[in-house]
């Protein structure tokens, strides 16, 4: 429609919530019923389509603020008492004269046209702060929109991992732990009461129907118990993980404190680090967790420490688990001995999941010797490059079923 980007909107640079809830608390002073849900509707509405005229914003706020027939008389009049003396809106059939109020704390609300209002009439409501730097004269209005940033935390998440200092990725880390609400499940054996079960529980139908001579009136349905399903991380420390090993401490605690994994890092030799890193104190974890990996930023041997940690008794932990493995792929033992570690992970693990720092980049291709000869056991292979590749690697768990 030509025009239609340039039409007027009638409350430019005005505080929509403000506005709603001050308009809303004017028609329960009259008698209608207008509660949070209601102006809630309104500021919604307004968002969504704000309005161009005193007509339009009329069959807005009705719709959002008005449930019942008879309210619509004291709606017509409040309306009317704020906006205009003289009955212009396509108002209802039961309008009423409007009543006599105190013109000295209201404001004008700006219109056009014929719809310009006098002196005296609206609704008390903030305007929004114009913008540092501003043109005033590139409103009518005089009335401008604050720019829109982004907060300190989205700006960090997006910068790679060998830009933050520690501070930063502390806090990022912090964010990530709060982000982590939702955890993979299982279906365990046992069964709980449930009307909405498909298995019928023998022993309490049996139970009731003994109060009925054995005639059995009610169904016990039960269903299985759902089970968080457990997750083992493996992290590479080596030198060529050096600018994302802090990264993934962080999110290796974030997995101990929000549910029950094991985590583990490894270089040439493989490491436990899920008791240190459940440290209430979060750089007390991660003092800890440095400290107790003694061959940081050497070589590395994936292949081996999968072997190794298959044979150990944490082996079990991995069995119908969730295995993330944290590493550029870079190994120096052979790709049979990586071909035949993961083929022995993949029988005993329910999901692989791989995150490497370089996969985002453009033109990556999984052509290292370790990585191609573990890409094939693997369920999927996820950036891991900024903390926003670990959050959505994180929300990828929900996934899982």
């Amino acid at each position: 429609m030509p025009g239609a980007d340039h039409a007027p909107v009638l409350l430019r640079g005005t505080d929509r919530a403000a506005f709603a809830v001050a308009f809303a608390a004017r028609l329960r002073r009259a008698g209608l019923p207008a509660g949070i849900t209601e102006t809630g509707d309104l500021v919604s509405a307004l968002e969504a389509s704000p309005p161009t005229s005193r007509t339009t914003l009329y069959w807005t706020a009705r719709v959002a603020l008005v449930r019942r027939h008879a309210d619509l008389a004291i709606f017509d009049r409040v309306f009317a008492t704020v906006f205009d003396d003289t009955p212009p809106l396509p108002l209802s059939r039961s309008a009423v004269p409007p009543r006599p109020r105190d013109d000295s704390v209201h404001v004008t609300v700006p219109g056009t046209g014929d719809e310009a209002t006098t002196s005296g009439q609206g609704l008390p409501w903030a305007t929004l702060p114009a913008p540092v730097g501003a043109d005033e004269d590139t409103d009518d209005t005089g009335l401008a929109l604050p720019e829109l940033r982004p907060s300190t935390i989205a700006v960090l998440a997006d910068r790679p991992f060998e830009d933050l200092d520690g501070p930063q990725t502390e806090a990022l880390g912090e964010a990530l732990r709060q982000a982590l609400t939702h955890w993979p499940r299982r279906r365990s054996r046992r069964h709980r009461p449930d009307p909405t079960g498909r298995r019928i529980a023998m022993r309490p139908t049996i139970a009731r129907a003994r109060r009925t001579g054995w005639e059995v009136i009610t169904v016990v349905r039960e269903r299985p118990v759902a089970r968080p399903r457990r997750v083992v991380m493996l992290c590479d420390v080596s030198e060529s993980m050096r600018a994302q090993a802090a990264a993934y401490l962080q999110l290796m605690r974030a997995f101990t404190t929000a549910a029950d994994a094991e985590v583990f890092a490894f270089a040439t030799r493989l490491t436990r680090l899920t008791v240190p890193l459940r440290h209430t104190s979060p750089r007390e974890a991660i003092d800890q967790a440095s400290a107790a990996v003694d061959d940081r930023f050497g070589g590395t041997r994936i292949a081996a420490n999968i072997a190794a940690l298959l044979d150990s008794h944490h082996g079990n932990t991995v069995r119908g688990g969730v295995v993330i493995i944290a590493s550029d792929g870079w190994d120096s033992d052979p790709p049979e001995a990586m071909t035949a570690a993961m083929a022995r992970l993949s029988r005993r693990a329910y999901r692989i999941l791989w995150l490497n720092p370089r996969a985002g980049a453009t033109g990556f291709a999984p052509k290292v010797g370790g990585m191609a000869a573990a890409l094939p056991f693997c369920d999927h292979l996820l950036p891991a490059a900024t903390f926003t590749d670990l959050t959505a690697a994180a929300h990828h768990l929900t996934e899982i079923r």
